[in-house]
This record gives C-alpha cells, structure tokens and sequence, in this order.
C-alpha cells in the first residue's frame, strides 16, 4: 500500500507540474522539483525555449490500445483512457494522439457515422458516454494535447457489407466503395467522397477543442500483388485532364489536404493539422530528390501522396513521418531519413515530428538493434542534432505501458527528465 500511494502521489504532481507548464508558468520550477536534473539531449536549452512534442498514438482500431475489448462497461472504459494519460504524464509526455475514427465510424455521437463497435462491441449502439469528450477533458486536465486522428478512407477490415450497421453511408452509398486486399475502402476519386469524409471529421472539430486533427499513413491502399483497386468509372469520369491515373490519384489526395486544412481553420482556428505518412516519399534511384533508400513503397508513387509537397507548400502544420527503422538498417536506415526529413522541412513552417516504433522494442521478430533498450534512446539523441526536428511521437500506448525491454524508460531518463511544452 505505500508503494501504491507514493505512485499516487508522484501521478498527481506530475499532472500538477505538467498542466501548469502548458499553461505557460513554473517551467523550471516544475521541471527542477520533477527530475532534479536535465535532458541530456545537446539541444535541451532549444528546445526547453521553443517546445517539443512529446506525443503517443492511442490506436483504437480492433482494440489495439484502447479499450482493451469491446463491451466493457462504462467506468472500465473511462478507467482505461485516464490511466493511459496518467501514464503520459507519468513519462513526461505532452500530446496524446487518439484514433476516434477508425473504420467510417466514430467515437463521439456523430450524425454522418455510427459509433465505432471498438466500445460496445456493435457498431452503431451507443456507449452510454462520451468518449471524444470525456478524452478531451482528460486530457486538458493534465496539460496534455489531444489530437484527434482519423482515418480518411477506410471503410472496414472486411468485404461484407451485411456486417455493417444499415445505416452506414457505406450501404447507402455502394458507388461510394471499392473493395481491395480483402479490405473497404471509400474511393478517395470521387467529390462527394471527399466532401463527405471532410464533413464527417469536421463534425468533431465543431464540437470539441481538439488541439489538432491528425492523419496517418493510410491514403490510397498499400499495394497488395496481384490485385487492382478498381476506380475505373471514377478516373474515366473525373481523371481527363491528368497525364495519366497515378497523378490524377495524388491530385485526390492533395485535394483532401488542402481542402480539410481551410475547413479546420474556418471551423476552429487555432486547432492544427499533421499527417504521420510512412516513412519513405521516394527512394533516391527513382527520384534525385528523394531519400538514399531502397523501400519497398515509396509513398508518392504507391500510396499517391506526395508528403514532401505538403511539406513544402505548408499546407500542414506539422509532418510525423513514421521513420520505424532502426540506427543502420540498410533499406531505410534512420540515421539517412532523419537529415533528409529535416532538409525537406528546412526554411518552412511545418513543424517536423518523427514517428517512434517504440512496439518493435523486445519484439524477437525484430532486428538485433531493437533487442538493445538504448536503440530508441540513440534515435532521439540523433534527431536532436537536427534543429528542424521538433519533437518525437511513439506508437503506441499499449507499448508505452508494457515497456517490454524498458526502452521507453530509458528514453524518459535519457530525454525527458524535465517536462516540456508542446511546440506552438
């Protein structure tokens, strides 16, 4: 019972130091009473002045990370989501990025979608609370950002409409889908898709003080061999003024950037948009500009988005990209990404975020690099020779808690000895 109070006890002044940090007073204060010492990171004094993002995903999708199964009761619920932000603070993280639109649903009461079966097990019943909010308000509490992540596109993890709510848009709408890789998607070529995906995570953004929408890397589907996403009726229709299919598929997905960003602006302004693509835009060979890589998906050429536009146009405030490869990896090593991220950010004002595969970590599968608990440590102390890089962001938060190895610990006692504010 001691043991239990004193981490109590250690829970509630952190959320104290860290809520008052991010509410702009006591940095060093808090800091020095937390830690007693400071980040070893070379740029500690940079970034302690201008901020850093401390965040971890919270991926809801088939119960990943939270809740833990479907149709657990309501205080379980809620008991889960404030113990995964206790333990943000806990490791003196700052933003919570959390998955409420997993599959064309949603986790707050939606008029354009049901809500998520991930709570109760059957899509379209209501929890009996509010999830989005609830998370919002918790979060807020403890000084944490909550960004709110969606999924454009994805419709389901199955082919089967039947095993869809009745009224999902998806069954009123069957022009609206394409079927590939035994997976539903909506078809990002058609307008009124785009129109409709906008409204829908809009929605959120009308209703609650998100501190930013976040995308991930699922735009058009990584390519499974042997099958063809079939949008011939939509490019035959729509595409005629492209060279060819694939930049009439980027210019969709470059709509979709552009347009939610004006509308997140008008609907809340103050509130950001990030998108976290994989890792790799192009590899060298295919494009001088691209990064010295031998990927297997490059993201302009097989998920058609052109990252490294959004970033130089600054049509996002901030870019995560998941660079989930190890100090030395020969197809993608972190250590050639990190700097080419860094000079694709250079001179604009999209803030730069690097993706943590903190769930590769003691993963036997895994290369020998993430058996060893400092590789992630190594990362961050990478990254911080890169004035561009603002910050870091660890997927996910069932690997945040598990900390199979205690690399995450590591990374705290390496780096994150003090709080920090999130960049502005």
């Amino acid at each position: 019972m001691l043991h239990r109070r004193t981490r109590l006890s250690r829970r509630a002044f952190a959320v104290t130091a860290l809520s008052a940090l991010v509410a702009g007073g006591g940095a060093m204060a808090a800091g020095a009473a937390m830690a007693g010492g400071s980040d070893t990171s070379d740029d500690s004094g940079r970034r302690k002045a201008s901020g850093e993002l401390r965040g971890v995903w919270v991926a809801t999708v088939t119960n990943r990370d939270w809740p833990s199964k479907p149709g657990l009761t309501v205080d379980r619920q809620k008991a889960e989501l404030t113990a995964i932000l206790d333990r943000a603070v806990e490791d003196r993280l700052n933003a919570v990025i959390l998955q409420v639109r997993p599959t064309a649903d949603a986790l707050w009461s939606s008029p354009y979608e049901p809500w998520s079966d991930v709570l109760t097990g059957t899509q379209g019943k209501a929890p009996g609370w509010d999830p989005l909010g609830t998370a919002v308000k918790e979060a807020h509490a403890r000084g944490l950002e909550l960004h709110a992540w969606f999924n454009p596109y994805r419709v389901a993890n199955h082919t089967d409409p039947t095993k869809l709510v009745a009224s999902h848009p998806a069954r009123r709408h069957p022009d609206w889908v394409v079927t590939y890789g035994g997976k539903t998607y909506y078809n990002p070529g058609l307008p009124q898709v785009r129109a409709f995906v906008q409204d829908a995570i809009l929605d959120a953004v009308r209703k609650y003080p998100v501190d930013a929408v976040h995308f991930d890397d699922y735009f058009y589907p990584y390519p499974v061999a042997g099958q063809t996403f079939d949008d011939d009726e939509a490019y035959d229709r729509y595409g005629g003024a492209f060279s060819d299919r694939a930049a009439w598929r980027r210019d969709n997905i470059d709509k979709l950037v552009r347009e939610t960003a004006a509308r997140i602006k008008r609907t809340r302004p103050g509130t950001r948009f990030g998108i976290s693509p994989f890792g790799v835009w192009r590899n060298s060979a295919t494009d001088s500009r691209g990064s010295d890589t031998r990927a297997g998906v490059q993201t302009y050429d097989d998920l058609h988005a052109d990252t490294r536009k959004w970033v130089r146009e600054h049509w996002i405030d901030y870019i995560c990209p998941q660079i989930y490869w190890n100090i030395g990896f020969a197809a993608a090593d972190y250590a050639t990404l990190v700097p080419w991220w860094a000079e694709v950010a250079k001179g604009t004002p999209t803030q730069l975020y690097i993706g943590e595969a903190l769930y590769k970590a003691g993963d036997p599968a895994q290369p020998a690099a993430w058996q060893d608990p400092a590789e992630l440590s190594r990362h961050l102390t990478l990254a911080a020779k890169y004035p561009q890089v603002r910050g870091h962001a660890f997927f996910a938060a069932g690997d945040v808690a598990a900390d199979r190895i205690g690399a995450m610990a590591r990374v705290v006692a390496d780096h994150y000895r003090r709080p920090a504010r999130p960049p502005r």
